[in-house]
């Protein structure tokens, strides 16, 4: 039998709402990889649309979390990093990479959406946001968080000739790169992404449905990851990603929950299972 491949997930865990680890773990374990969490916050729900939500700072535990990973001899095929609420965060997840050079390095650079930033990104810890990406061998920021990256205005909508830009661009940071939820100028929507290596550029519209949920990004980028490891192509992952989250969206729309719960994904995971 061959090994099970392994991924590193350095992201926050919010129990309740659909998003996050809560999200990651389940998907990258349909797919057949085993998900190995390292908290950086703990959180009883999501911080979109709860108030009074429990907040536990897990800083202190990923340095540790990662030597003994390597006193195990751990060989993690990937490692996946998202939401980061601190400079001394983007340095552990730094060291993870160094720790652990023949992994996949994947970063969704979590900083805001709709073209809002999140309170805790000061401009200080966007630059070491920055900093994190130029490791990266993919990146899957939205296009606020492309905006963001390239110090660029958060635009309400670009041409497919902006887009392919703006991509060629964040590949001068990182290797590849996918942005997603595009509002484009010809009335379409679409992620776009490039291969550094190979210089695939992919361009993949889809509908938008009349429903925002929290978590979608987060099922992005969980699905691509697993693509990915799998040793599918960019383009490939990109696009089984995309439709994943956009199936996930539609079974959830007449549901009759708050949108703030997250989409019901575990109805369709089996969609992911070989």
């Amino acid at each position: 039998m061959n090994r099970q491949p392994i991924c590193a997930a350095i992201h926050d865990m919010s129990g309740f709402g659909r998003c996050s680890l809560a999200v990651i773990i389940p998907v990258i374990s349909a797919m057949g990889i085993q998900c190995v969490p390292v908290p950086t916050a703990v959180l009883s729900t999501h911080t979109g649309g709860f108030t009074d939500f429990v907040f536990r700072d897990m800083t202190d535990f990923i340095n540790p979390c990662r030597e003994h990973y390597k006193k195990l001899g751990i060989k993690f095929d990937a490692i996946y990093s998202g939401f980061l609420a601190s400079e001394v965060q983007v340095d552990s997840c730094l060291k993870f990479f160094e720790a652990f050079p023949d992994a996949k390095r994947i970063v969704d650079p979590v900083m805001g959406e709709d073209g809002v930033k999140y309170q805790t990104y000061t401009p200080e810890l966007v630059a070491r946001m920055k900093e994190l990406v130029r490791k990266a061998d993919v990146i899957t920021p939205n296009l606020t968080e492309a905006s963001m990256l390239l110090d660029e205005k958060y635009p309400e909508k670009l041409s497919e000739k902006e887009t392919r830009g703006w991509l060629e661009r964040l590949c001068r940071m990182a290797v590849s790169a996918v942005i997603t939820g595009i509002p484009l100028d010809n009335g379409e929507h679409a992620n776009v992404c490039l291969d550094g290596k190979t210089g695939e550029y992919t361009f993949i519209s889809w509908e938008p449905l009349p429903a925002s949920f929290p978590g979608t990004g987060d099922i992005f980028a969980s699905v691509l990851t697993g693509k990915l490891i799998a040793g599918e192509s960019l383009s490939d992952a990109a696009e089984a990603a995309t439709d994943f989250a956009h199936h996930a969206v539609e079974v959830t729309m007449d549901n009759g929950q708050p949108t703030r719960n997250g989409v019901e994904f575990e109805r369709i995971l089996s969609d992911l299972i070989n």
